[in-house]
């Protein structure tokens, strides 16, 4: 009775955990930016402010989802982020990677679907804080290239959407030629869920029978002067590509 009685709380606790983002991201739209963007700055100062104002509130729904008994977490290597020109490149098995990541870094921009731009729970976000969609491919990579040379931190998934649980990682190369041209410090972010939830097979609803574990362990930074000196560049960018499979693949053996 008591695991029946806590698997109900759960289920419950992850819809008011996602009603409370959904409430939360309109009301910010809304709202909170509104003011952000009436006080004095820079276009980059506004935005600095947006990203902090995500980091913050992603922090506090984390921190909700912890406290209600839906999750735990760990970080390892923190200190290894928030670098200017920094590119974080995770992999991304669950439906919360970029809220964990984001609630980390304060300030950085990520790739989103551009479908999102339109959902009022994130429209504000996006446009505030200046995320990038994922609309036009060419200009998604020249955007993060540019972002990342003017000393901005960048989240990108290489595969670009959730994990197929139980598949092999089929990465995009996006990821790849942003690393390549941006010249940054490139740092491996493996995340893990155990037990598996929010995939991209399962609905939010379809809740592990005891509370998830998510876990962030921040790898030292790729060394890409080897990948750099190939040519021609779609040569480079595909092996890099090839490798960082390898090296996330790596990661989850570990875990298995």
């Amino acid at each position: 009775m008591k695991k029946r009685l806590d698997y109900y709380w759960r289920l419950f606790a992850t819809g008011l955990s996602f009603s409370v983002f959904g409430i939360g991201g309109f009301l910010l739209w809304v709202l909170v930016f509104p003011v952000l963007n009436a006080i004095p700055g820079s276009p980059l100062k506004k935005r600095g402010r947006a990203q902090k104002c995500v980091h913050y509130s992603f922090g506090i729904f984390i921190g909700l989802m912890h406290r209600i008994g839906i999750m735990t977490y760990e970080v390892n290597g923190l200190e290894r982020l928030n670098r200017p020109g920094q590119l974080i490149l995770a992999n991304h098995p669950t439906l919360i990677d970029i809220v964990f990541l984001l609630s980390r870094i304060p300030y950085a921009s990520c790739i989103v679907k551009s479908k999102l731009c339109h959902n009022p729970c994130m429209k504000g976000s996006i446009i505030n804080a200046g995320y990038i969609s994922n609309e036009d491919p060419q200009q998604m990579i020249d955007r993060c290239v540019a972002y990342l040379m003017s000393g901005g931190i960048m989240i990108i998934f290489p595969e670009s959407t959730r994990t197929v649980p139980n598949t092999e990682y089929h990465f995009q190369r996006g990821a790849a030629a942003v690393a390549l041209q941006a010249n940054a410090i490139v740092t491996p972010v493996t995340l893990h869920c155990s037990p598996s939830t929010l995939t991209k097979a399962e609905k939010w609803y379809q809740i592990p029978e005891r509370r998830f574990h998510l876990s962030m362990t921040v790898g030292e930074d790729m060394v890409l002067d080897d990948f750099r000196a190939i040519t021609p560049k779609s040569i480079a960018v595909r092996r890099f590509n090839h490798y960082l499979q390898d090296y996330f693949t790596q990661q989850r053996s570990k875990h298995e």
